[in-house]
């Protein structure tokens, strides 16, 4: 079958099903919207009543007046009798009006039933997202063409389902041990305990110019594959929260080498790939499974997602067991038909789909560079090419050798050179600020920003991180600049900026810089030993509740999980490093919210009793 990129077939398949009006025997309940639009008419026809009883008493009530002023003799007592009457009709109205307006109105706006008549389950010519044989399975080829993939799956539980089923893949016997990078979404770990595996974390490489953890490093990577080469799999996550990055061409060859899959939750970057100011995607890099959450950088609705796998280290049929095991059997059909669609559009229009976004970006990195209060976080390389591109070519090495130092925070020429090898990428979408100043947090820029009317994907002690995507706008930059405009003038200081060196000095300060996405040990090994997932719980009685500040040496009897993003900084059963507590507790007194404890204050974590 000869795939054609401009039909959505899905989505084709749900507008032919609206327009044919059938009548629906089948499930869901609300019969195509039919449920609310019999309330919707009779809410319209109340209201038309109503208009034309006003209507008929702003003429009723000038002809008693006239009525009076001819029979003013014989009619006295009558007209005042009427007025009586009239004035007990209004006060009946206006009680019957008020007690309308007291109860809820249960009635959707128009456009959400419209929405209803699209949500249908598997009939005849709609398919079965766990057995597709028609426009599903269109869709999913049409995607997997897309984006250069040997077979995709849609994922109605977003990025979750897609981390589950391959984990529950690949880890095919109990106590499987699979290697890990150590700060993971929380998926992640739901996968190993539903398979039961072996956990075997690596620790990711830190930049030291932000701070922030990005992926495990080729050098580790290739330590924990020889260490053991009976894992399963590699499991990373790139990009991270912050859009940060790496090649993972070498990585991929390390684990093909030993005989094992790359596996990469790629949630954050469904757009990879498909524009040249974009990082290469984990597929044309080598990965062997692929998640990626379409509705986070693309035109999905939310839940909406896919799985690419590409090779045969991945055992398909499973894959699909696990998928049907992990993912509802009554799936949305809006969410599906929403992912044929956004892959239509990017099919169709390719590069451009991401020029009105790009351009947005454009405006707002040019508009900050006029803000040096507030500062963008971006690869050394990428910040010397921009350096670079900004002055005549005679003047480059000058401008370079005096600039370095100032736009690098004070790092030195090894340490430059260490940090291109470990984050060379950064999504352009993603927009990652904070204050040179050092004085707003990067919780207290997000507060700030959200008071002017701008709500950015995250933040945590030091940045925030602002996402743009394809459907930006010029406005959008142009808002959010003089939102930091306004910012800067609110909190203006005495001084100028912090220098360069203090900056740097400042971002990695032991007293001030934890980020949300760091979770990793201060530990000279690059790796753990294998730790053992179940679903078996921790007994109450083998637990006690105690204030935080004793925790330290104890073994956690709960996940402590920062969200946003996700990632557990203390998994149950682990000891608490005085490290990670600290971390726990400065994210606390920063206004994190987390997830997983008992105690969402964090003044007490629940821990193991003492042995």
């Amino acid at each position: 079958m000869k795939l054609k990129s401009h039909r959505a077939p899905l989505y084709e398949a749900l507008l032919a099903y609206r327009d044919s009006r059938q009548r629906s025997f089948h499930v869901p309940g609300h019969k195509n919207g039919q449920v609310y639009r019999a309330l919707l008419q009779k809410e319209e026809n109340a209201y038309a009543d109503g208009q034309a009883a006003k209507h008929n008493e702003s003429h009723l009530g000038k002809e008693p007046l006239e009525q009076s002023q001819l029979h003013i003799v014989e009619g006295e007592q009558l007209a005042a009798g009427e007025r009586q009457e009239s004035l007990q009709d209004n006060t009946l109205r206006e009680e019957k009006d008020q007690e309308e307006q007291s109860q809820p109105n249960i009635v959707p706006t128009r456009a959400f039933l419209e929405m209803m008549r699209l949500d249908v389950t598997e009939i005849s010519g709609t398919d079965d997202l766990h057995h597709p044989e028609g426009v599903i399975m269109e869709a999913q080829q049409l995607a997997a063409d897309c984006y250069g993939a040997e077979e995709s799956f849609f994922l109605v539980g977003g990025s979750t389902a897609g981390n589950l089923s391959l984990l529950l893949t690949v880890c095919d016997e109990p106590g499987s041990i699979v290697l890990v990078q150590r700060n993971v979404h929380k998926s992640v770990i739901h996968g190993l305990m539903l398979a039961g595996a072996k956990a075997v974390f690596l620790e990711p490489w830190v930049d030291p110019t932000s701070g922030l953890a990005v992926m495990p490093s080729v050098k580790t990577v290739q330590a924990a594959v020889q260490a053991y080469p009976e894992a399963k799999g590699l499991l990373v996550t790139l990009p991270n929260y912050y859009g940060m990055g790496a090649d993972l061409t070498p990585i991929a060859r390390i684990c093909h080498e030993a005989g094992m899959p790359l596996l990469v939750d790629e949630a954050h970057g469904a757009h990879y790939g498909q524009h040249p100011e974009l990082p290469a995607s984990a597929l044309s890099c080598g990965a062997d499974g692929v998640v990626q959450s379409t509705h986070k950088m693309l035109s999905a609705f939310t839940m909406g997602a896919m799985l690419h796998v590409q090779g045969t280290r991945i055992n398909r049929s499973l894959l699909r067991q696990r998928l049907a095991m992990v993912q509802s059997s009554s799936p949305s059909y809006p969410v599906m038909a929403s992912l044929d669609l956004a892959r239509r559009l990017l099919h169709v229009q390719g590069a451009q789909t991401f020029t009105a976004g790009l351009a947005a970006v454009s405006i707002f990195k040019r508009g900050l560079a006029e803000l040096p209060r507030f500062r963008l976080l971006q690869p050394a390389a990428l910040l010397q090419q921009e350096l670079s591109a900004e002055v005549e070519p005679a003047d480059q090495t000058a401008h370079a050798s005096a600039a370095q130092p100032e736009q690098m925070h004070g790092q030195s020429a090894a340490e430059l050179g260490h940090a291109a090898a470990g984050y060379t990428a950064q999504d352009p979408f993603k927009a990652v600020i904070y204050d040179g100043l050092g004085i707003l947090s990067g919780y207290g820029l997000q507060q700030q920003l959200e008071a002017r009317g701008c709500i950015p994907e995250m933040s945590d002690e030091q940045y925030v991180v602002l996402l743009f995507s394809l459907g930006s706008t010029e406005e959008d930059a142009q808002h959010v600049l003089l939102a930091l405009q306004d910012i800067s003038s609110a909190f203006a200081v005495e001084g100028d900026l912090l220098s360069p060196e203090e900056s740097g000095e400042h971002m990695r300060g032991e007293k001030h810089y934890i980020s949300t996405w760091n979770n990793f040990q201060e530990k000279a090994t690059y790796y753990s030993e294998p730790i053992p997932f179940s679903l078996q719980p921790i007994r109450e009685e083998h637990t006690i509740v105690i204030p935080i500040n004793e925790c330290a040496g104890r073994r956690s009897a709960e996940m402590v999980i920062p969200y946003p993003p996700g990632i557990p900084l203390v998994y149950p059963g682990e000891h608490i490093s005085p490290t990670i507590l600290a971390r726990i507790q400065l994210l606390r007194d920063e206004g994190a919210k987390f997830h997983g404890v008992t105690d969402a204050s964090l003044q007490t974590m629940k821990v193991m009793k003492n042995e």
